[in-house]
């Protein structure tokens, strides 16, 4: 009988005291490692007026998730799993590639186009339709095979909407 009392008491205070400083060791590791930064790539791709696609990767130490998630307030997410976020965005506005070096032009075919540099030796970007050469007025022929460049959102619109009437059904 008293080995059981005693079996008792050791139960008794393994209950009342060891087990609770466990509880609270473990529970203290685990807030701990609630609070650690996790790292996350993170890849931006913007999406532009003229179809050009950026993207922007970079490292991303996060300590709250939704402080994360108002940071990037406004992205939408392509793809996300434990080691990297991509998120993409459309901008409202021409990409600044085209800004700094863009130029509407036409193709050999008659296609107005976007190209990086002057239409005789550059890449083309983007393609909008085939024009019909024989409405074009001969200024408007010569300033498109030369290109036009591009400075700004207004000024491509504006463009692209002056050379739509042009264009072949």
């Amino acid at each position: 009988m008293s080995k059981l009392i005693n079996q008792l008491r050791i139960q008794f205070f393994m209950t009342l005291f060891i087990l609770p400083f466990c509880l609270t060791v473990f529970a203290e590791e685990t807030v701990q490692k609630e609070n650690e930064p996790i790292e996350r790539k993170v890849i931006l791709q913007r999406m532009y007026l003229d179809g050009e696609l950026s993207e922007e990767k970079l490292t991303e130490t996060i300590w709250s998730m939704e402080d994360f998630w108002s940071k990037y307030e406004g992205w939408k997410v392509v793809d996300q799993n434990e080691e990297q976020i991509v998120m993409k965005k459309i901008e409202n506005d021409i990409s600044p590639l085209l800004k700094a070096n863009g130029y509407l032009g036409m193709r050999e075919d008659g296609t107005l186009s976007i190209f990086i540099g002057r239409p005789e030796h550059a890449k083309i970007i983007h393609t909008f339709y085939q024009i019909d050469i024989g409405k074009l007025e001969a200024y408007k022929q010569e300033e498109l095979q030369k290109g036009i460049p591009i400075m700004n959102k207004d000024q491509y619109k504006q463009l692209i909407k002056e050379y739509e009437p042009y264009s072949v059904n």
